[in-house]
């Protein structure tokens, strides 16, 4: 059986300083996964404030990290650039994972894009990352957007699937 990997990027109390669309219901369907995940993988970003021991570097106090949790930090929106991430993965021996997390526009989006290239099996939670309002778009456009552009990449044989939430806790329970 696949072990069920979710990846959970950049969910920091410095990250959410700025407002982001629909905290509580990003949150509560991210906690939904993490649940029922074999492993739980927890992305933080280090930068300015947000530095390790800090209140702005700890994850988001509504955040279940259920024991066994793994953590990584990165400096970049790639979670896998001059990061163990990709060795970690291949010292579990799992080449699919689900994403979810902030910012759907920075750090999520260039680690979909990235992960999927290095030929990662990857599945959005379509529902379950956010971001902030932007200058020419809203965060909800945003979302939106970024789910479909995952969706129709030009990655042939490898396309992201953009699913829901519930979508991905019915495929893992069956």
């Amino acid at each position: 059986m696949n072990q069920r990997v979710v990846i959970v990027v950049d969910m920091q109390n410095g990250v959410f300083a700025t407002p982001r669309f629909d905290r509580a219901g990003c949150t509560a369907r991210i906690n939904q996964l993490i649940d029922v995940a074999d492993i739980p993988l927890f992305i933080t970003h280090r930068e300015g404030e947000m530095q390790p021991g800090s209140e702005a570097f700890a994850l988001l106090p509504e955040l279940r990290q259920p024991a066994g949790s793994l953590y990584m930090t990165k400096t970049a929106c790639d979670s896998f650039w001059q990061t163990e991430l990709a060795a970690t993965l291949t010292q579990l021996n799992v080449n699919s994972f689900v994403i979810c997390g902030c910012a759907s526009d920075y750090c999520v989006d260039t680690t979909v894009k990235v992960g999927a290239g290095l030929g990662y099996r990857i599945t959005v939670a379509a529902d379950a990352h956010t971001t902030a309002d932007r200058t020419y778009a809203s965060a909800q456009q945003l979302i939106g957007q970024h789910n479909e552009v995952w969706a129709g990449l030009s990655l042939p044989g490898n396309v992201p699937q953009v699913i829901s939430t519930a979508e991905i806790l019915a495929g893992w329970a069956g």
